[in-house]
Order: structure tokens, then C-alpha cells, then sequence
């Protein structure tokens, strides 16, 4: 396509040219909402992501709306990129979520309930069990449950009781014999018994709610129950101290989760037959407005039923996957051979590795490239950067024992870390404790980035040995998130490393690097060069083409570069899992781009770029040869101006070709891909005739070929049903796919 005269450019100040953050938001939530509704997903797997939806919008509210809520009291009247204030966000991000809301809790009533009792899994109602099961169940309630409860009373004698965020509760109004006019009493559900009764083991279940409210005449007796209803209050998160003036940041970090606590309400779930003077009580007492209630007919809080996922029920699940071995390492723990940890150095030495999890095992990869460096008496001092990691965290251990043996260990724990502040607060006492020394934040930044740093004594001089990621150190998370993770040796790298944990230490950041896109003080001038560079390839006839892989594109500034690219001609296409401010397809503005979203069994996290310039993909040796990166940095306001970010280029042409493989398996998916229209709506790739082409299965696949041969690579980018290469034809959807129109899906 030949690029757009400049006088006929559209205007990029027009807010019509932006996607609303918050609203793309909820689109990609949609997607999520889908999986539970769509017949192809195994049943407890649909269960699954009821729940996983229930707890997205949760933080969704706790976050964003608690954040705008936070602005509409500062007056902030002042409207985002796409020209809505903070009160209009709010007020149609409340209109957006309530048929949401109602479509989950369809799904739950009239498919996946009746669904699980067909396959012998039933979740029934207290009024529907034989005498037999009440008589059992109501021991139950007295022996196990009955002793955690608490009823607090709202009268003249009693204050109106705290209800704790995301607490589930009964309300229940009762009637003394003495007393005319009923009291209001919350009962909160206790989070330490399980919320899914087994009535017969692992296959007929009570919810615990439904339980506790059949038997509040056993916890208040003497009094009427007049009405009861369940209840669920969200609170905002969005609670910051000033750390520019905090003396003591573990203090700051401290006091924010103690006020998080008690931060204002942001929504009231309530059962859809709430008495209208409950929900007028409960309103009141958290200044809430009627937009913010949310009447609900099925259960009020859908996380529990993730649970389902642990019966012994292979058939009403996906295949079972466990993380394989990276080919490039050998099987067993470095620690068993405490020796020397050179089999893992040499490794790394002779060529790049690029770690792909949940394909690869966490434990067998980066947890064993610690356990090198712990026990390997060559090393000589560790690095790392702890954003988040598991409670149980073998990471955090192998750095303690690296100081016990004798290591120089340094470790940045970013405490700003949101819900997981107090994890965080943990592991940096432990640390403390071992005589290890903790960074704990930067005033002013997060530090997002996800690296580590092992230096080495090695017979030509001391070696740096870099990790450099797009996720957590968290071997949880490893087993359900997407990403990915370069092992290198490259001195560059390595001496920008230090450059980066210097500054957690020190006075300031440095503002040049040798090869990583460091943030905020290189990345966002980098990205824009290359984006800009495509541009220029374009207008001079010269192959230009981009294809970035991550989270969010919410960066306005990002945003108009890769509209600018495409008016010059440029190629794009953009796999965004979620927040997308860019319209795709319009004519003159953004022809050339196509944005795809990926939605599976696991939580697509990771970040690839892609920057053709002015070469064939096919030609890695040309001048001017196409360019790689990866690291933890979305296209983000938030990723490139405040926080710590790294971003490493991608020289070895094996792992180039893995990224490749990868981007073009994505781009080519007709199950579980989805395609944005220029409206910010999604629609569905099917299959249809085809065989059905599954990112992550294929990519599943590739792993277990790759292991089974013991490939030098992590992935067999070989695959016997290769689509064809993305990254040397021109960003289009392909004609035998199905793609079914809005209103084919789930009635919007």
C-alpha cells in the first residue's frame, strides 16, 4: 500500500482515532466470559472460567473503577485520549458490566449447573436434599461451622459492622418478641471452611451459604428471621501513600495495606430478592449510588468453583499437561551435583536459550539456573529483581543459600507490588535476616523488570550470565501464565545489568545502554526509532513490516506512531491480549493493521517484537537484518515512563527462529483467536472446514517433539502442519476462515 499524503492525514488529536482503556478492558473479559459459554470447552473447564471471570471484575472494580471513583471526588473532570471524563467512564463502565454480570450468571443456572448434574456432579439447593442429607447436613453445620460464627446486630446498642472486601455475607433482619420493628444482622460466610459442601463425596455438593442461611435459627435462636439476603461489598484498591516524603518505604507499604482495609466501597452485589430495606441500608452505609448495586439471581461470587477443576474427572477436562524439560539442559536438580553448575554455564555459553513456559518447566530451567549459581563455587555474586513469587518461594531460598555460600547476593523486592505487598514484605525479612541486601523500590517508579544476573569466575576472566524475562519469579504462575525467558551470555546484556541493578541501589539510572530497552529512560525513544523506521522502509519501497505480541497497547503516543506507519505503508499486526486503544481497518488511517487476541487454557503474558527493517526474515544475515525483542514491558504509559522496565534484543538466529514460529502459530489460529473490528468489538475465528490450528495445543505439541528428540531448541519449529510464514506476507484474514458477526455471539 502506498503511504497517505501528509495534507490528507488524518487528525491523531481526535479522540475518535482511541479506544477507551477501561471499555477494551471489559472486552477482553467478554472473551474470557466465553470460554465458560462456549459448548467446545471441557465442562469443569467452563466452571473454571466462571471464576476466573468473577475474579478479574473484582480486581476490575477494586482497581480501575476505584481508581476513577477516586478522581470523580478529586474533581478530575479532565477527559482521557478518547474524550471521556472519569464520571463517564465510570457510568458506562456500570452499564457495560451489568448484562455481563447477567450472562454469567445464565451461563451458570441454565447450562453449566445442569450440565454437571448430567455428568454426575450436582450443586443443589439445601431445600432439595432428602431428610437423610439435612439430618447430616445440619450436624455438620453444628460441629464444623457453627463455632467460627459471628452474628453482629445493627441497633442502638451496636454500630453498623465492618464488612470486609469481597466478604461474602448473609444479611438477615430479626424479630425479637419485645421489639416491633426487625434488626438488621450480618452473618459473613467463613473463608475457612469449604465453600462447596460435599452432601456425598465428589458428587453431590451445598453451597455453604445456602447452608448457613437454612440454619440461622441454630445461631440466633429466641428471635424471627423476617428476610435474608446474600451480600457482597467490593472496595476500591486504589489506596497510595506519598512515598516521596515516606521516611521508611516498608512503613508506607505497611499503612497502604492496613487503609486498603477500609478504603471506600466501590460496588454492592446483592441477592436479586434483597429486601428493598436492605439494599437502601447497605447502600447508605457505604455511600454507594443506586448504579453501584448490582442484583444478582444465582450465587454472588464464582472463584470457589475453580475448585471443580481438582475432581478426578479426565473426561470433563482438557488434557492433562505437565512442563516438560528444556532439551538444552539435562534432567535432575543442579543441586544434586554441587560440584559445579558449569553443565548449566556451558549451556548458556555456547548458544542462547529461550525458555517458553508453561511449555517448559520452571523448576527444570530457571530455578535450576539458581541452583547453579547457589552451589556453583565459581560464581561470584547473584542479582535478581522479585516483583512477585510464589509463598513458598524456591527462589528466595536458593539466593539465601547462595549467601551462605559465600556469594554476593543482591536482590531488588519491588513492595509496590499491588495484593501481593504483603507477600513482599515477607521475603524481605527473610532476606534480611540472611544478610542479604534488599532494595525495596524506587520513589517514584515500579520496578517491573524480571531479570537476573550471575557473575562468574572463569579461566578467561569473569563471565555475566543474564536472565531476562517477561514474567514473575513465581513457579505457580509458571504453570498457567505464558512466557517467555532469554538465558544469555552476552557481555552487553550482562554490563547493562549491572548498569540496572546498580540504580536500585544508587543514586540514579543511568540513560545509555549498550543493547536493552531500558525504561523510562530509553525504551519509549527506542521503540519509536524502530516504529519510525518501518515508516521510512515503506515510503522507500523497501520490505517493512511489524508484529508485536503483548498485554496491553494503551500508550497514546505508541499508538499514533503505528497509526503514522501505517499510512506510510507499513505492515502490522498487533496480538494484544486485552486493552487496545488502536481502531484497526480504517481506511487512511490504519489499512494495514490487523489486531488479533489469544484466549486459552492458559494466560497469555508474555511480549515479542518484531521490526522487519527493510530485509527478508529469510535473510537473518543481510544488512539492515530484521530485529527481535523481548522482556517485561508492555506498549503501556504506565510500562514506558514509570516503571523499571527491560526489553533485550534477540541475536541468535535459533531463537529468532522459535519467536518466529511462535508469532506466526498465533497469527495463524483458528480456535482460539480472536479479530478486532474497528468499533473495539471481537469476533471469534472458527475453524469451520479446516483443521482447527490451537496456539497453545500446537505449541504443546512442539515442546513434547522437541524434548522427545532431545532438539537443541526448546520448541520443534518444524511442525507438520506449518500455516506458512507469517512475517513475509501481508497482515490479511485468511478466506476459509469463519468468522461469525456480533450478533452471533452470545447475543451482543
Amino acid at each position: 500500500m502506498s503511504g497517505t499524503d501528509d495534507t490528507d492525514a488524518p487528525d491523531l488529536d481526535d479522540a475518535e482515532c482511541y479506544l477507551n482503556r477501561e471499555l477494551s478492558h471489559l472486552e477482553f473479559q467478554t472473551r474470557v466470559l466465553h470460554e465458560a459459554l462456549d459448548d467446545r470447552t471441557p465442562l469443569l473447564e467452563r466452571a473454571r472460567f466462571l471464576g476466573l471471570f468473577t475474579k478479574n471484575l473484582d480486581e476490575f472494580f477494586m482497581k480501575r473503577v476505584g481508581g476513577l471513583k477516586q478522581q470523580i471526588d478529586a474533581g478530575v473532570t479532565e477527559p482521557t485520549v478518547d474524550g471521556r471524563t472519569p464520571r463517564e467512564q465510570w457510568a458506562e463502565i456500570l452499564r457495560t458490566v451489568r448484562p455481563m454480570f447477567d450472562r454469567q450468571t445464565d451461563c451458570y443456572r441454565e447450562v453449566v449447573r445442569p450440565a454437571l448434574a448430567e455428568a454426575g456432579i450436582e450443586i443443589v439447593d439445601h431445600d432439595d436434599l432428602t431428610a437423610a442429607e439435612r439430618d447430616r447436613m445440619r450436624a455438620y453445620f453444628e460441629e464444623s461451622v457453627l463455632p467460627t460464627l459471628t452474628p453482629l446486630a445493627f441497633d442502638p446498642a451496636h454500630p453498623f459492622p465492618f464488612i470486609s472486601n469481597l466478604s461474602l455475607s448473609i444479611g438477615a433482619y430479626v424479630r425479637h418478641e419485645s421489639s416491633e420493628d426487625p434488626i438488621f444482622t450480618r452473618v459473613k460466610v467463613p473463608q475457612n471452611r469449604p465453600r462447596l459442601v460435599p452432601v456425598a463425596e465428589g458428587s453431590r455438593y451445598v453451597l455453604l451459604e445456602d447452608l448457613l442461611r437454612a440454619h440461622l435459627d441454630i445461631l440466633m435462636p429466641n428471635v424471627d428471621v423476617v428476610d435474608t439476603a446474600l451480600f457482597r461489598i467490593t472496595r476500591n484498591a486504589e489506596v497510595r501513600n506519598n512515598q516521596e516524603v515516606a521516611e521508611d518505604l516498608i512503613e508506607a507499604i505497611e499503612e497502604v495495606i492496613e487503609q486498603r482495609r477500609f478504603a471506600t466501597a466501590v460496588r454492592l452485589e446483592i441477592s436479586a430478592d434483597a429486601p428493598p430495606a436492605m439494599v437502601d441500608l447497605l447502600r447508605e452505609q457505604h455511600d454507594l449510588s443506586p448504579e453501584e448495586v448490582f442484583h444478582r439471581a444465582g450465587p454472588l461470587d464464582y472463584r470457589d468453583f475453580m475448585t471443580l477443576t481438582d475432581l478426578d474427572r479426565p473426561d470433563l477436562k482438557r488434557e492433562s499437561w505437565s512442563p516438560l524439560p528444556h532439551p538444552r539442559f539435562a534432567e535432575g536438580p543442579t543441586s544434586d551435583v554441587t560440584a559445579t553448575g558449569s553443565d548449566v554455564f556451558d549451556e548458556i555459553a555456547r548458544d542462547d536459550v529461550l525458555l517458553h513456559h508453561p511449555y517448559h518447566s520452571f523448576e527444570g530451567t530457571v530455578q535450576r539456573f539458581l541452583d547453579a549459581a547457589a552451589n556453583d563455587p565459581d560464581v561470584l555474586a547473584i542479582k535478581a529483581a522479585i516483583y512477585r513469587t510464589a509463598s513458598d518461594s524456591q527462589v528466595i531460598q536458593r539466593l539465601i543459600d547462595a549467601a551462605d555460600n559465600g556469594k554476593q547476593v543482591a536482590v531488588m523486592v519491588e513492595l509496590k507490588a499491588r495484593f501481593d505487598e504483603q507477600n513482599n514484605l515477607q521475603w524481605v525479612r527473610k532476606l534480611e535476616e540472611n544478610g542479604i541486601h534488599v532494595a525495596y523500590g524506587t520513589v517514584g517508579l515500579k520496578t517491573h523488570t524480571k531479570t537476573a544476573l550471575v557473575v562468574r569466575e572463569e579461566a578467561d576472566g569473569v563471565s555475566l550470565y543474564s536472565h531476562v524475562a517477561t514474567g514473575n519469579y513465581h513457579s505457580e504462575t509458571a504453570k498457567g501464565y505464558v512466557d517467555l525467558g532469554l538465558l544469555t551470555a552476552d557481555r552487553d546484556i550482562g554490563q547493562d545489568l549491572v548498569t540496572v541493578f546498580n540504580f536500585f541501589t544508587g543514586p540514579s539510572l543511568d540513560e545509555e545502554f549498550r543493547k536493552l530497552l531500558v525504561a523510562p529512560v530509553t525504551m519509549r525513544e527506542r521503540f519509536t526509532g524502530l516504529i519510525r523506521r518501518e515508516a521510512d522502509h515503506a515510503r522507500a519501497g523497501r520490505p517493512a513490516r511489524i508484529v508485536a505480541k503483548m498485554n496491553a497497547l494503551e500508550d497514546p503516543a505508541i499508538v499514533a506512531e503505528l497509526y503514522r506507519a501505517s499510512m506510510a505503508g507499513v505492515d502490522i499486526d498487533l496480538i494484544v491480549r486485552d486493552i487496545c486503544r488502536l481502531r484497526p481497518g480504517i481506511e487512511g488511517l490504519s489499512d494495514t493493521i490487523d489486531v488479533y487476541s489469544v484466549v486459552g487454557r492458559f494466560l497469555e503474558h508474555s511480549r515479542i517484537y518484531y521490526f522487519e527493517n527493510g530485509a527478508e526474515p529469510s535473510d537473518p544475515e543481510a544488512d539492515g537484518a530484521p530485529e527481535y525483542y523481548l522482556g517485561s514491558a508492555d506498549w503501556m504509559t504506565r510500562n514506558l515512563d514509570h516503571r523499571v522496565e527491560a526489553v533485550a534484543p534477540v541475536t541468535d538466529p535459533d531463537v529468532r527462529e522459535q519467536l518466529r514460529f511462535v508469532l506466526e502459530v498465533m497469527r495463524n489460529d483458528n480456535r482460539t483467536c480472536w479479530t478486532m473490528n474497528a468499533d473495539g468489538s471481537y469476533d471469534q475465528r472458527t475453524p469451520g472446514d479446516d483443521p482447527e490450528w490451537a496456539t497453545q495445543s500446537i505449541l504443546m505439541d512442539a515442546a513434547r517433539r522437541a524434548h522427545g528428540r532431545d532438539d537443541d531448541r526448546g520448541l520443534d519449529t518444524d511442525h507438520p502442519a506449518s500455516p506458512g510464514d507469517l512475517l513475509v506476507r501481508p497482515a490479511s484474514t485468511p478466506d476459509d476462515v469463519d468468522r461469525p458477526s456480533p450478533a452471533a455471539e452470545d447475543g451482543d
